[in-house]
């Protein structure tokens, strides 16, 4: 039997394209709050950290530090204070940020738990949400910057290439132009089987019913025969043609498509806009107005912070050239001593050698003088030797 080959069960995505966000809290905050904004990590799956973990002693710019290693390019920032709830929308590095009131707000156990039959499965935050605007149409500019910055939130959608199956969410915000606030709402979207009853829709859906208090199977069929609730919502008015499969199990092209909210919900107002990020001159704001020239001044009080920042900058920059420079120099002082003790030290090591190699010599040719006088004595003896015997000799023949 052969080996089998893995499928590609998903087309890969350019990360470059895709926004990552860290939705994080500021300061202290209410247990409600904290239980908010893991809900809001949940709909901004799976292109967010979602297991962040945030300390007491976290300030903002140890979350801005890391941003750019991990590709992120929105912030979600909420706090309170005695007046409210606020959440902050920044783009990085270079802003704008977005301030919103929170004027109301739900949890996702909250909107689940008025729920007969909670359709939440968990499956559907594999997939970022479908971003739906409406009534954003004015064309006040931070009406078009507002509606910017929530449709960058998300990645960009092909409809040529896209799957009908991964589109399991929907993202809702309602702009209301007499009360001035966005309506937050979060769907899950269903697709079911139209055309049918409640029985034949359980078995088709693979759901196993109880038979036992039935003698044929045509008895629970004839026994829901007749139209329910959901079956006239069933209309023309709420059923599409889906030109493609979402599943093995589909055998007709038309269903019924249900949203169901699966929280969390809220009900935003915009307060002010920020040039930079979390910070900078101001764009727009609902309660303060200004005229040109204080304008004005404030964008002069701005560009002149921004120059003496880049001074500072610039200042650091030099000090820490300076100061490297200075330790490169200490630096190639150090292995120049070293070199040079090194040289010095084999030199001496070369001079010793070399002297041992003299004395070593010395002596060779002291035992070498040794050895020639001792010879030289030696033939000296035999010769007196000789004589003497030869005058013994001569005496003995005269007598």
């Amino acid at each position: 039997m052969g080996r089998r080959r893995k499928r590609r069960t998903h087309v890969p995505i350019d990360d470059e394209k895709v926004p990552r966000s860290f939705v994080i809290r500021s300061g202290v905050v209410g247990r409600a709050v904290s239980y908010l904004v893991r809900d809001v990590r949940k709909v901004m799956e799976p292109n967010t950290a979602v297991k962040l973990r945030e300390r007491k002693t976290n300030k903002l710019k140890d979350f801005v530090q890391v941003a750019g290693h991990y590709g992120v390019t929105h912030f979600l920032i909420f706090s309170q204070t005695k007046v409210g709830t606020n959440l902050r929308i920044a783009r990085t590095p270079r802003g704008p940020t977005l301030t919103f009131r929170i004027n109301q707000y739900s949890t996702i156990k909250d909107v689940l738990s008025l729920q007969t039959n909670p359709r939440s499965k968990g499956t559907e935050y594999k997939n970022p949400p479908l971003l739906v605007l409406n009534n954003f149409g004015d064309n006040d500019k931070h009406m078009k910057l507002m509606t910017a910055m929530f449709q960058n939130l998300f990645p960009p959608i092909n409809v040529q290439t896209m799957k009908l199956g991964e589109a399991k969410r929907v993202l809702l915000l309602n702009y209301d132009s007499e009360t001035d606030r966005i309506d937050f709402r979060h769907y899950y979207i269903g697709i079911k089987i139209t055309g049918v009853n409640k029985s034949i829709k359980r078995i088709i859906q693979t759901e196993v019913p109880n038979l036992n208090k039935f003698d044929d199977i045509s008895e629970y069929i004839l026994r829901e025969a007749h139209a329910s609730e959901s079956d006239i919502e069933d209309g023309p008015d709420s059923t599409i043609v889906i030109p493609q499969k979402l599943n093995r199990n589909q055998r007709t092209e038309q269903r019924a498509v249900r949203l169901t909210e699966i929280g969390p919900r809220m009900t935003l107002q915009l307060t002010k806009i920020q040039n930079g990020f979390c910070d900078g001159s101001i764009i727009y704001h609902r309660f303060i107005k200004k005229t040109k020239e204080e304008e004005k001044q404030i964008e002069k009080l701005h560009n002149q912070k921004i120059k003496e920042k880049e001074k500072r900058r610039k200042e650091q920059e030099d000090n820490i050239k300076r100061k490297q420079e200075e330790k490169e120099r200490i630096a190639n002082n150090n292995r120049k001593m070293q070199r040079d003790l090194l040289k010095a030290k084999l030199a001496q090591q070369k001079a010793e050698s070399q002297q041992n190699e003299n004395d070593d010599n010395i002596e060779e040719d002291e035992d070498d003088e040794d050895d020639n006088i001792n010879d030289v004595e030696l033939i000296g003896d035999d010769e007196e030797l000789e004589s003497e015997e030869e005058e013994d000799d001569d005496e003995m023949d005269e007598d």
